[in-house]
């Protein structure tokens, strides 16, 4: 057997794993981004003032917001339902030292100061989860798709042949959630006034760089005969690609439907798209080609599984432009995020409800064809995600307030305490600290596609120049460190120049 059917074999005929242990690994990002969050805020209490050096900020990122990830898919695995515990009970700890340690005068008694937090006033224009949710899919993502090569990461994590659900098949769902959550269609907020169909324009000239990365994949893939997963995309589609026609569909839906009104399409795609599997052929077609003996003859037999899931991923698409609209409705206050929490939980819980009824009687999740259950998991899975994202800068929030001059990057400022008088009620304003701090999440957030693409051309690298599937453990975690850490300073190199790599 050649390397390359090797390597093909590795990855193929997998299964996926649970929904419980997928939901345990979500949690260890926003545990690690309170760990960093409390670390600094120890910091500025112990010194007196923020962590200033760019390097040591850029190491305590990495070790605190990246590495734990690694370990945790890789040696670790086997333990990932302590890891929580442990990072939480280490954040515990944390925060026991600064409540004990804070210099407030007077002292304000724990209950008073919860009630005053309640009622802190935040930057309603700025959602600090929303860009770490996008950083961090992405970080995941970057992960796996190099640590899927090695041995160490556990072959339930990687994407599923059909059915099953695979932490994988989570990343490439949840890398087209982040992508409408900050569209143009969300972020607009005055009403159109172009002519109806000027977004599918601009679309034309925005999905460019990702057509023209789609083929430089396609023909760098071929040219070196590197290995592939067929039944992932197809003989010649890729994630590029999928990214790019469903960015130009879902703006052609939004030219002819309400944006507000995205969630109904969203739901009508899927319902139909999964009607249409169930009662038709095409379920045969996607999974056994059109003479039932998985043949590639042919550019739609060739491309079955990447051109129809676009249907699925589109309806992902329409569902998250309908939470970024959501999000971004205007709340000043704690309180009000609070209540989000609360409502965006019991959206989970319903989207939780209606993916144990579709796969028990319709059909499990398959991220191959993209069907109503894994759309529904996708959602939902996201949004819990999300949750946990908010609920920890909140944590921060009401942290910083027991050290003076304390700051923590990519993380609300208060606009106005709840202490301040009437008199100077106007004089309270937004402050941004994230040009005085340097911080890797900010880094990758400002060339996200750059980083994503050296991942790959990356991944690439290693892949031709290493045997990862006979590698041992340590030169295994070495790889992978290194690896991240490269892509890392790059981010971080070009973000404390001002570089940004968007030329249309």
């Amino acid at each position: 057997m050649s390397q390359k059917h090797l390597k093909e074999a590795f990855i193929r005929d997998l299964n996926g794993t649970s929904l419980l242990e997928i939901s345990i690994g979500l949690s260890l990002a926003p545990l690690c981004l309170l760990s960093r969050g409390l670390l600094l805020i120890l910091y500025c209490l112990h010194y007196g003032k923020p962590l200033s050096s760019r390097t040591y900020s850029l190491l305590l990122d990495f070790l605190v917001l990246v590495s734990p990830l690694l370990f945790s898919c890789t040696v670790l695995s086997p333990v990932i339902f302590l890891i929580p515990v442990i990072i939480a009970a280490f954040c515990a700890g944390i925060f026991s030292r600064i409540y004990s340690r804070r210099k407030q005068e007077p002292r304000v008694a724990l209950r008073q100061m919860v009630k005053d937090f309640q009622k802190m006033s935040l930057d309603p224009e700025y959602i600090p989860a929303i860009t770490v949710f996008r950083v961090y899919i992405n970080i995941l993502t970057s992960i796996s798709i190099l640590a899927v090569d090695f041995p160490q990461y556990p072959r339930r994590y990687a994407k599923t042949e059909t059915y099953g659900t695979g932490i994988m098949d989570f990343g490439v769902g949840a890398f087209v959630f982040g992508n409408a959550l900050v569209c143009s269609e969300v972020r607009q907020k005055s009403p159109v006034t172009q002519p109806k169909f000027s977004s599918v324009a601009r679309q034309f000239s925005s999905i460019w760089p990702l057509i023209f990365l789609g083929v430089g994949r396609l023909l760098s893939v071929k040219s070196i005969d590197y290995h592939e997963h067929t039944s992932e995309y197809g003989v010649h589609w890729n994630f590029f690609f999928t990214l790019a026609f469903v960015r130009l569909a879902a703006s052609l839906l939004l030219s002819v439907f309400p944006k507000y009104k995205s969630w109904i399409v969203a739901v009508n795609l899927a319902v139909l798209y999964q009607l249409i599997l169930n009662t038709t052929s095409l379920k045969m077609f996607i999974l056994h080609g059109s003479n039932g003996r998985d043949t590639r003859v042919g550019f739609l037999n060739a491309n079955r599984e990447g051109l129809l899931s676009l249907f699925g991923y589109l309806a992902i698409y329409m569902a998250s432009v309908q939470v970024g609209l959501w999000l971004l409705t205007r709340r000043s206050s704690v309180r009000g995020w609070a209540e989000a929490v609360c409502l965006l939980l019991l959206t989970v819980l319903v989207l939780f409800l209606f993916l144990h009824v579709s796969q028990v009687y319709v059909e499990p999740v398959s991220r191959r064809m993209a069907n109503l259950s894994y759309c529904l998991w996708v959602v939902a899975h996201c949004l819990m995600f999300f949750i946990c994202l908010v609920v920890t800068d909140l944590a921060l929030v009401f942290t910083k307030l027991l050290v003076r001059g304390s700051s923590v990057p990519c993380c609300w400022d208060v606009v106005q305490p709840p202490s301040t008088s009437k008199k100077h009620e106007l004089e309270a304003v937004p402050v941004r600290r994230e040009g005085k701090h340097m911080c890797l999440i900010s880094a990758i957030n400002k060339n996200q596609l750059l980083f994503f693409l050296l991942a790959n051309v990356m991944t690439g690298a290693v892949n031709i120049l290493i045997d990862t599937i006979h590698s041992k453990t340590v030169f295994t975690l070495c790889i992978l460190h290194l690896y991240m850490f490269f892509n890392c300073l790059v981010m971080y190199i070009m973000h404390a120049k001002n570089i940004v790599f968007k030329f249309w």
